[in-house]
């Protein structure tokens, strides 16, 4: 009895002490943001390498960041503009989160020290091109390249350090196109899509914008969140949606890129899914037929005749066949046009049609009656029947022309009758 009551006092003390350890994980976070013990904080930073994974974002990719359930990463487009972006700056800091901001070079260029305070916050800044253009789906490599290099240009002369300018972009619109992927893929640049947007670019409520946040997240369980910092309603929605994110037991993960002194976080391929494939779930596609790889190329001889224990002096039956065929076929002449042709209103044209046939075979029952009298009578009928198909025939035929009036005087014709009759 005293054993046991020391033991369930012992698991009772584990069962404690890990409570506490639960319930201390977001104090932690919290922690590490003075001033607000009730911050959301950032539970962990992802390194990433875009060349392993070049592509992200299930809105047009297969692949996205390799999230945990109830993870987020908050991403902002188009900045910065002061008048926004400073308060969404703001907000973030307040609740000690990173996010990642995809920059237009224009607006680096306009408020260059926007950028620096991003940087200076912590934050990972990408770029988004130099004009923000929606036409990157058909544009010529002429003009998305300087689009592309503009931006870069712009946003890292914006920094003090541009070293700090992650090679991460996302497509104006996600209007993604095969040649611009390629040329940022070859620059070692990750394209950014996103997993769910808010919406906020569309003329909505800042109320829709929250619930589009948060509907969307609920439905996928993790992702990246696409926002944009130069919008008032995402101003007005953002403290709702952190608010909900915290109620909701999310957590956010700031994302930057590898470096050599920083390697990427270890993962396996398939946290690169949404939602990966478990025991419990069959496999939709069952895997492609592997390539193999052969250790000789060299062929085997092909069997011979004397393999298949005939002789070696027969030869092939179907290509001497064929080919005897062919020869006959040659030497044919040409028929003559005439070969073919058969008389109009022969017997054979009249038996082609079924009533003909059918009149023929009536024709040959009655030609073996046995007796004389019948005889006679098919004999009649025979006749009758062919008099009949002549005359259907002749019906049939088209009928000559009529010939002219002759142009002899009506006292010539009388007396030419009258001769005749005489």
């Amino acid at each position: 009895m005293i054993g046991s009551g020391v033991v369930l006092r012992t698991r009772s003390w584990i069962v404690l002490c890990l409570g506490f350890l639960t319930v201390g994980a977001p104090a932690a976070l919290a922690a590490d943001c003075p001033g607000h013990p009730d911050a959301l904080g950032t539970s962990r930073t992802l390194v990433v390498d875009p060349r392993e994974h070049p592509r992200i974002g299930t809105m047009q990719y297969r692949e996205t960041l390799p999230l945990k359930d109830h993870e987020v990463v908050l991403t902002f487009d188009d900045g910065p503009l002061p008048k926004y972006s400073n308060q969404v700056l703001k907000m973030l800091d307040d609740e000690c989160i990173k996010a990642t901001f995809f920059i237009i070079g224009s607006q680096a260029k306009a408020n260059p020290e926007g950028v620096r305070k991003l940087v200076a916050a912590g934050h990972t800044v990408g770029t988004h091109s130099m004009n923000h253009p929606l036409t990157f789906n058909r544009m010529p490599a002429e003009k998305f390249e300087p689009e592309i290099n503009g931006g870069i240009e712009w946003t890292s002369a914006a920094m003090t350090d541009p070293s700090k300018l992650a090679p991460f972009f996302r497509i104006p619109g996600l209007m993604r196109a095969e040649g611009v992927e390629d040329y940022l893929i070859s620059r070692g640049i990750q394209v950014w899509s996103a997993d769910f947007p808010a919406d906020d670019w569309r003329h909505v409520s800042s109320d829709r914008v929250y619930q589009l946040a948060i509907q969307r997240l609920e439905a996928k369980g993790k992702g990246i969140l696409l926002l944009h910092d130069i919008q008032a309603r995402t101003v007005a929605a953002l403290p709702k949606i952190i608010r909900d994110l915290k109620a909701r037991g999310y957590r956010i993960v700031h994302v930057v890129p590898a470096t050599p002194e920083r390697p990427a976080t270890p993962t396996t391929p398939v946290e690169w899914l949404l939602h990966p494939p478990t025991e419990t779930v069959p496999i939709a596609r069952w895997p492609s037929v592997p390539s193999f790889v052969f250790t000789q190329t060299r062929t085997l001889p092909a069997p011979a005749l004397a393999d298949l224990n005939a002789q070696t002096g027969h030869q092939p039956l179907l290509p001497r066949r064929t080919k005897g065929q062919l020869d006959v076929a040659s030497a044919l002449p040409v028929p003559g046009r005439a070969l073919f042709a058969i008389p109009e209103g022969s017997v054979e044209v009249l038996l082609s049609t079924t009533l003909s046939r059918r009149a023929a075979a009536r024709l040959a029952m009655a030609a073996e009656t046995p007796h004389a009298a019948r005889g006679k009578t098919a004999k009649g009928k025979i006749a009758r029947l062919q008099g009949r198909h002549i005359a259907h025939a002749a019906a049939a035929a088209p009928k000559p022309a009529a010939p002219a009036k002759s142009a002899t005087p009506r006292s010539t014709r009388v007396a030419t009758s009258a001769k005749k009759r005489a």
